[in-house]
Formats: C-alpha cells, sequence, structure tokens
C-alpha cells in the first residue's frame, strides 16, 4: 500500500488507564510516557496492516514468508496472509503462494477477504505495494474458510484489486481497482457478484475505503494524480521529497447519490484512514518532522479535530479498531528501522465503544478560514 505524509496537533493522554485484557497478560509498556500502555504481538516474522475480527481477539495479517513471491529489493511484498490473536497465539497461514496485501474478517467470522497474486506469479510482474506507479496488476481478491481452504476468487482480471473490507451486515465489499494507472472505488455483493464502479475520476486516485457502522457510508483517502506528479518532477528535479496533498473523504456506496464529504482539510498527506466503532471518530496517518509517521485522532464532525494516539520515532501507521474499541492495533517500527510488526494499544479511556454510536455525521465542519474550491470536487459531483 502507498506510503505518504503529514503533521499537526500535540496532546497528552491520560496515563491512568487500567489494561483491558485478564488472565495470560502481554507485558503492557509506555513507549513514551505520552502514549497510552502498549504492547508488541509476540510470535510473528516482520507483519504488519493488521485488522481485527469480531471476537476482538484474532487478527488477520501480512506476515513475512519465504515461500511468498518477492517482488526485488526496494520494493513492499513478500507477505502472506495469517491469521492469529492478539497475544501472538493460534497462529495459521492462510495462502501459501504469491504475495498478499488487505485482508478482512467477514463479520459472521466463518470466512476470510484477502487480496494476493497468488494466480499471476508466472504471468505478471510482481509490482509494489507501496507505489502506484507499480502496484501489482495481477493482485486479485480471495475469500476462503477461517483456515484457507475452499478458495473463491471475487476477481479476475489482470488489473490491480485489492483494499478490499467487508460491511458489518455482510451484504457489501468495497474495493480499490486500478485499470490503466487510475484508480476509482467499486463495490460487490459479498460473494463477488455484482460488481458496480462507484467513482469515475480521472485525476483524483480513490482508495483504502473503510465502512462506518451504518453500512452504507465508507471513509476513503484520496489524492490528485496531477498534483503528485508535478511534485515528483520537482522533487526529482530539487533533490527534495514532498509530501503530496492527500485529504479523508466519505461516500453513500448505495443509492444514486453518493454525496461525497471532506473530512479533513489539509494540504499535507492525511493517509490510512479507520473509523472507530462510535460511527465519529476515525484513525489517520500524519508525518511530522524527520519524517516520522503518526497516527492520530479524527472527527467526523469536526475537521479541525486532530489528537495524536502515537509517540515513537519510528514507523506508526495502519491502525484499527477493535470492535468494542477498546484496543488498537497499529504497525510499527523501531526508530531508525524498516521492519515493521503488528502492536496493540489500550485506548479503553477514549470511549469510542459502539455504546456511544448517535449515527454518522452527515457534513465535517471545516477549520477556521479554509477555503473549498468547487473545481476540486467537479470529477466527483
Amino acid at each position: 500500500m502507498d506510503k505518504y505524509s503529514v503533521v499537526i496537533a500535540f496532546v497528552i493522554l491520560s496515563l491512568n488507564t487500567t489494561s483491558i485484557l485478564s488472565g495470560n497478560e502481554p507485558d503492557w509498556k509506555q513507549r513514551d510516557k505520552r502514549e497510552l500502555p502498549t504492547y508488541k504481538v509476540p510470535n510473528l516474522a516482520e507483519n504488519g496492516e493488521a485488522y481485527y475480527a469480531p471476537d476482538g481477539i484474532h487478527l488477520i495479517a501480512q506476515v513475512d514468508d519465504p515461500d511468498a513471491q518477492k517482488p526485488g529489493r526496494g520494493k513492499v511484498g513478500g507477505a502472506l496472509t495469517y491469521t492469529f490473536t492478539d497475544k501472538g497465539e493460534d497462529i495459521q497461514r492462510i495462502n501459501d503462494r504469491g504475495h498478499d496485501a488487505c485482508s478482512w474478517f467477514y463479520p459472521n467470522e466463518k470466512r476470510l477477504l484477502w487480496t494476493s497474486t497468488r494466480d499471476h506469479v508466472d504471468d505478471m510482474p510482481a509490482g509494489n505495494w507501496s507505489d502506484d506507479d507499480d502496484y501489482p496488476q495481477g493482485s486479485e481478491i480471495y475469500s476462503s474458510d477461517l483456515a484457507g481452504n475452499d478458495i473463491k476468487r471475487l476477481t479476475n482480471n489482470k488489473w490491480y484489486d485489492a483494499e478490499g473490507t467487508v460491511s458489518p451486515d455482510g451484504k457489501w465489499i468495497v474495493f480499490g481497482r486500478q485499470i490503466n494507472g487510475n484508480a476509482d472505488l467499486w463495490r460487490m455483493k459479498s460473494d463477488g457478484s455484482e460488481q458496480t464502479q462507484l467513482t469515475f475520476t480521472s485525476d483524483w486516485q480513490e482508495g483504502e475505503a473503510y465502512f462506518l457502522p451504518d453500512n452504507e457510508t465508507v471513509i476513503f483517502r484520496a489524492w490528485k494524480k496531477s498534483e503528485k506528479d508535478a511534485l515528483d518532477r520537482m522533487d526529482l528535479k530539487n533533490g527534495t521529497h514532498t509530501q503530496t496533498p492527500m485529504n479523508i473523504y466519505s461516500l453513500k456506496i448505495l443509492g444514486d447519490d453518493r454525496d461525497v464529504q471532506q473530512r479533513t482539510f489539509s494540504y499535507d498527506t492525511n493517509w490510512a484512514p479507520f473509523p472507530a466503532p462510535d460511527g465519529r471518530h476515525f484513525l489517520v496517518v500524519r508525518i511530522i518532522e524527520g519524517h516520522n509517521w503518526e497516527l492520530y485522532l479524527g472527527d467526523l464532525a469536526d475537521g479541525s479535530y486532530l489528537k495524536r494516539i502515537t509517540y515513537n520515532t519510528g514507523w506508526d501507521g495502519m491502525g484499527a479498531f477493535s470492535p468494542d474499541g477498546n484496543k488498537m492495533v497499529f504497525t510499527s517500527g523501531e526508530p531508525g528501522s524498516w521492519s515493521l510488526y503488528s502492536y496493540v494499544m489500550d485506548v479503553s479511556s477514549l470511549n469510542l465503544g459502539p455504546e456511544n454510536y448517535k449515527g454518522v455525521p452527515q457534513k465535517s465542519k471545516a477549520p477556521k478560514g479554509w477555503l473549498e474550491n468547487p473545481a476540486d470536487f467537479a470529477e466527483w459531483r
């Protein structure tokens, strides 16, 4: 998946948090006095982009595996889909070939959704999950049972199909498809039928869509290819590294009115959104000084609200809440290292659980002084 950027906000989180796990306790620690208690999921090779099962215990993620297809030096890949508990137990490999990304549990917890190049290892380049100019064009979306058996291929083409998530009621899958270098959002039924394009933009690049609790609204990130290409040319000329402007938006996937709404307001990068069970808050990744990736909490109703969650000089991103809102799993690396692992943070003190759900805010209040350019949304509206 693509990795981008930005900055803002400073807040001290409560330190008086009690552990939400009992019994075989993980080694909860505060990596920084401003962070909530955290621990590293043990017993796994390098891994990341983990998501919780409905039971709030099991996770699904990509784990580095010697049997995976290797995309080559400097490229992100070489992992296969695994499930495991957030205590590093009950570890099970789901796929045995290709290389994988973007996985999910069906809400009935009887099937899994995952992305792989497994059927295009021999006829297409491996690609690079973190470079939109080199996405694996042979990636397809699959479902399987919890043991990795009864595999059903849901997409069947030679484009990039990935970033699939299932609605809370289990009826719909939303996913990203890139055709001839242009990315849009699509939906399909949970069995792969009725594949329908949702966005039709030639410049905007939409992706990473996640369902809100209402089953029909997703939040996603998007940037303009024209802006990214211009900045890439400037950086190549000047030897610089400039953030790609990127923001978080919401979209209705059902009905005739797509109702695209902007949810963050910045000229920097806002990346990898994930909604909280309360239907109002969401995680977003931003880059601060020294190319330091950190997780923030945003508010769908208030575009000026940002609360910093992680304080680690290594890479932090791809956060996801447990269904009860008490835990956050995220991908993190040690300072100075690109070796990434899954960590769990106790966020029970933030009160993000489903008991606080009061519907999805229709719009977000823009920060004071923000001026919308109608031309920015012409392709969507």
